[in-house]
């Protein structure tokens, strides 16, 4: 079945949600610019993606930590793609919380990774969906950016800082047409939660599925799997005076 996002753009392409976001746009047919940290692992994707789906991909290997490049892999990625239906902004690091909190520099890292780059890619590609009036910018946030816990506060901070950019970045994009969609996932079976054991975990492809989905049709926020907005509002909920009690 083909997809309304048949040019795209993928960035943190080799993480676990991403690969499956390029696999099932690839089998849709769409064209794909691809940047990651590792660009060997980026090539033997793209490589991959053709053979088997028949698709133009590029790759281009990126610093997320050095956000005076971003700027530049933008460009590339749009002039080659010829603009951008879509982009997803799927890369993040899960630091050990209690190395953040013995280990500033820890702390920084998890926030440079998590919000700052994300914030540097998602204004460069802002502006030229601005202009353009045309795209959807499609980022990935967490269940942990909701509330605070003390498991992984600096983590969900950072997302939590994340979130509320794109919902500030909605309101300026929404008057040219550009949509921005906020996907807050929770525990999604890929190596970054490898370590995590839970019932409520669940396949790369199947967050992959409803975030094109939501994409497609322009949605502003998902949680993924569904099931997890209900969780989250129950533990919104929860007074501060028992909430510092739990053990979360």
């Amino acid at each position: 079945m083909k997809t309304s996002l048949q040019k795209a753009f993928i960035i943190g392409a080799t993480s676990g949600i991403a690969q499956a976001l390029a696999e099932r746009l690839a089998a849709a047919g769409a064209t794909l610019f691809l940047a990651g940290r590792s660009g060997a692992k980026l090539d033997i994707m793209a490589r991959d993606l053709r053979l088997r789906h028949g698709v133009k991909v590029e790759v281009e290997a990126v610093v997320f930590e050095e956000s005076a490049n971003h700027g530049q892999v933008v460009r590339r990625a749009w002039e080659w793609l010829g603009g951008m239906d879509a982009a997803f902004i799927c890369h993040g690091v899960l630091k050990n919380q209690k190395d953040c909190e013995r280990d500033f520099d820890e702390a920084l890292h998890s926030f440079q990774i998590n919000l700052l780059s994300a914030i540097s890619f998602a204004g460069e590609i802002a502006n030229h969906m601005e202009t353009a009036r045309h795209g959807s910018l499609v980022v990935i946030s967490s269940v942990a950016g909701d509330r605070g816990r003390q498991s992984n506060y600096i983590y969900g901070s950072a997302k939590a800082g994340l979130t509320v950019f794109l919902q500030g970045l909605r309101n300026r994009l929404s008057p040219a047409g550009v949509r921005v969609l906020t996907v807050k996932p929770g525990y999604v079976d890929t190596p970054m939660a490898a370590h995590i054991r839970s019932p409520l975990k669940v396949s790369a492809d199947r967050a992959a599925g409803n975030i094109v989905r939501a994409a497609e049709k322009k949605r502003d926020v998902i949680y993924t799997p569904c099931f997890w907005r209900l969780i989250m509002f129950v533990v919104r909920s929860i007074p501060e005076f028992i909430f510092k009690r739990m053990k979360l």
